[in-house]
């Protein structure tokens, strides 16, 4: 395949993925409320998931990198399926909170299989077909792609979830089986050469490359800095994106009006697509990664807390989109600095084990915030959260004056795509 072939391919299958996923995003915390959970309780769910996640990011990268990344995604695609079917099963049965805390595993565990995997076959796949072109401008362009995707999902999912709350998980199954099919046609591994493996053979590999991984990875200092940056980011992230559907609902006193969630979060994949699109401007504006990374921290951060301070579902709103750019932006520069700096060996693996970084910091985030959105207020959660993303401002400095070529934008990088020194 040409590179061209090669994002056309991942960007199709990126989007039919990311449009299943996000029929539910809108709606979810809705739906496990109307099951019969509180707020904790459904933030004791996410975090489930979460941590689910971070169990299994190493074992499932390590198949990703010797069965290969095709293989890793279509396991993805069936697990969360499964996963999904589940969900509507245990709501429509016992609605309790240990059962959606087990439909909560299942699909951490298929979540998994997808983190890394596809971001390492289309890097593979981009070296491979002899790609000279920028990483940023490429994860850019996937994330509009994830944007368009997420618009259509959550404002089809607030629509269906009008009619019934469990319509957008079935609908969502549905598409998890059209993915499976394109993948399994046009997904095929290149610039990588799966290994076979048995079963027996799994905890030496482990083993194997995951000290490859800590060795290539987390005991690089600028890798090591830019995941602990992210797990402190990623403390109010999810749980953010979580609460602002009974939050909003509730400065508007329409707490009813899930047409209205599936608006904001057609609205939030929005304001995530013009991040994206302005990366490259940016690029052309700013000599150093870091510029934008900071920048977009400091923004989140703002804006975060202005959020739980605000008392107008309008001003709140508006506020929480910024978040959503600052996030549009921050996402691809990190993912294309951090590639730049992994070989390809270990490539699924280190990804997968940032992932597990960053949902330590997750699972912390939606546990404690949602003890003290219960306790004391989702806007008090707000803050808090706001307060503690200004944390990683400090990290990204010291990232910063490593003065590492990776940092470098508009072509200075002394790297190829496929993480090779040209010297």
């Amino acid at each position: 395949m040409t590179s061209k072939q090669v994002e056309r391919r991942y960007l199709v299958i990126a989007g039919i993925y990311n449009l299943s996923a996000s029929l539910i995003w809108g709606i979810n915390t809705l739906f496990l409320l109307n099951a019969g959970l509180d707020i904790f309780e459904v933030f004791i769910t996410n975090g489930v998931f979460t941590a689910s996640m971070s169990l299994f990011e190493i074992p499932t990268g390590v198949l990703a990198d010797t069965r290969g990344r095709r293989a890793s995604f279509l396991l993805s695609v069936v697990i969360i399926l499964i996963g999904t079917l589940g969900y509507v099963w245990v709501a429509e049965s016992s609605g309790s909170l240990m059962m959606f805390n087990l439909m909560s595993v299942i699909l951490g565990l298929g979540y998994t299989f997808y983190s890394g995997a596809v971001d390492a076959w289309l890097v593979d796949a981009l070296a491979a077909s002899g790609y000279k072109g920028e990483l940023d401008q490429v994860f850019a362009r996937g994330g509009i792609v994830f944007g368009a995707a997420m618009l259509v999902g959550t404002l089809g999912g607030g629509l269906l979830g009008t009619i019934n709350l469990s319509l957008p998980y079935l609908v969502r199954a549905l598409l998890l089986g059209g993915v499976f099919v394109v993948a399994w046609r046009g997904m095929h591994d290149m610039g990588y050469e799966p290994r076979t493996m048995i079963l027996s053979e799994l905890p030496g590999e482990m083993k194997k490359i995951a000290s490859a991984s800590m060795r290539h990875g987390w005991q690089v200092q600028g890798i090591k800095l830019l995941m602990l940056a992210s797990m402190v980011q990623a403390f109010f992230f999810a749980w953010g994106y979580h609460s602002w559907q009974p939050y909003f609902l509730g400065l508007l006193q329409r707490e009813d009006a899930i047409w209205i969630a599936g608006i904001i979060a057609a609205l939030i994949a929005v304001s995530m697509m013009i991040g994206n699109a302005l990366v490259g401007w940016l690029g052309r504006k700013f000599r150093l990664r870091t510029s934008l990374l900071i920048g977009g921290t400091l923004l989140i951060a703002l804006a975060a807390v202005a959020v739980g301070l605000a008392n107008n579902f309008y001003l709140a709103v508006g506020l929480y989109l910024l978040t959503g750019v600052a996030f549009g932006i921050i996402g691809p520069t990190r993912m294309a600095c951090m590639h730049k700096m992994i070989p390809s060996e270990q490539r699924a693996t280190i990804i997968s084990f940032d992932s597990l970084v960053g949902n330590v910091g997750s699972v912390g985030g939606q546990v404690g915030l949602g003890y003290l959105a219960r306790q004391q207020s989702l806007g008090m959660g707000y803050i808090t959260g706001g307060l503690v993303t200004l944390l990683s401002l400090p990290i990204l400095l010291v990232f910063r004056a490593l003065r590492m070529p990776e940092d470098q934008m508009n072509g200075n990088e002394q790297r190829t795509v496929a993480g090779v020194s040209q010297e």
